[in-house]
């Protein structure tokens, strides 16, 4: 299937992050002693005290004061929009990706096939080229998130590997001296094996966290991990529906030797994989 649909990551990690419950303004309590509630009450208009809150509720205002949910809606449009910013520019690098990644080295001995490695282009420039900068906070939180899924993705990137499929049987027998290129039986990506631990959400939630280096920064810490949360399920999701296919094998039949063996198997072939094979 194509890279995850922004629709889709955005639906996640925007509950995510409603999940969390935040108020703002943040700490804010009613005042206290004395007179204190009724001073504050006097101060507002009636119709400054009970006032709509925005939607949807990424925040929730600390009271219906009119300031609060003014406040609340504030937040709602700022990191309502950097999410939906993000998580475009995070699927829209991801679709780049799959289109000019490859596999090459594969090791084909019968129809078995094993090995092999994945080579694409970096992720985190992709997603920096089309991430929200329109604010100071929005660059550093878009520096933070792509350096930190760029750098774990790499990692995941290099350890795929096929764990010994049946992806050419018909190299069972071959009545040639050359196996032809045969494309591969297409499987989804989760049968190859693959080391996902650092796109987990603590490993990506941690490294955004470090790459932001500003722990008084106000609500990143929950806004990372709704990100991380989001792109480790739409993984999940791309891992079990998309396709490796045309992964090029061939190699020599060594028993080949007409007419008294008129073949046999391929022995030490190999298998590439052009650009655009994961479908």
């Amino acid at each position: 299937m194509p890279a995850p649909q922004a629709s889709v990551m955005k639906q996640l990690v925007r509950a995510k992050f409603t999940s969390f419950g935040l108020k703002v303004p943040k700490d804010w309590k009613k005042p206290q002693g004395e007179g204190g509630a009724d001073h504050y009450n006097d101060s507002f208009e009636k119709s400054e005290l009970s006032t709509a809150p925005g939607a949807p509720p990424l925040f929730q205002p600390a009271t219906m004061n009119a300031y609060h949910t003014k406040t609340q809606k504030q937040h709602i449009k700022d990191y309502g929009d950097f999410m939906d910013g993000i998580v475009d520019a995070i699927c829209s690098a991801w679709g780049k990706w799959q289109s000019l990644a490859s596999m090459t080295g594969v090791l084909v001995n019968g129809p078995t096939a094993s090995g092999g490695m994945v080579v694409g282009p970096p992720l985190a420039p992709l997603i920096l080229a089309e991430a929200p900068k329109s604010k100071m906070n929005h660059i550093k939180w878009s520096t933070a998130i792509a350096n930190a899924i760029g750098t774990g993705w790499a990692s995941f990137q290099s350890s795929i590997k096929v764990p010994g499929l049946p992806w050419y049987p018909a190299f069972v027998m071959v009545t040639l001296p050359m196996a032809p290129p045969t494309p591969n039986v297409p499987t989804p990506v989760m049968t190859l094996t693959s080391v996902k631990v650092s796109l987990s959400v603590s490993a990506l939630k941690g490294s955004m966290i470090s790459n932001l280096g500003d722990p008084n920064a106000p609500h990143h810490a929950e806004l990372f991990e709704s990100v991380a949360d989001g792109f480790d399920k739409v993984l999940t999701m791309w891992m079990g529906t998309t396709m490796v296919t045309n992964v090029l094998g061939t190699g020599p039949v060594p028993t080949f030797a007409p007419p008294v063996v008129p073949g046999g198997p391929v022995v030490g072939g190999t298998g590439n994989m052009p650009p655009g094979g994961f479908k």
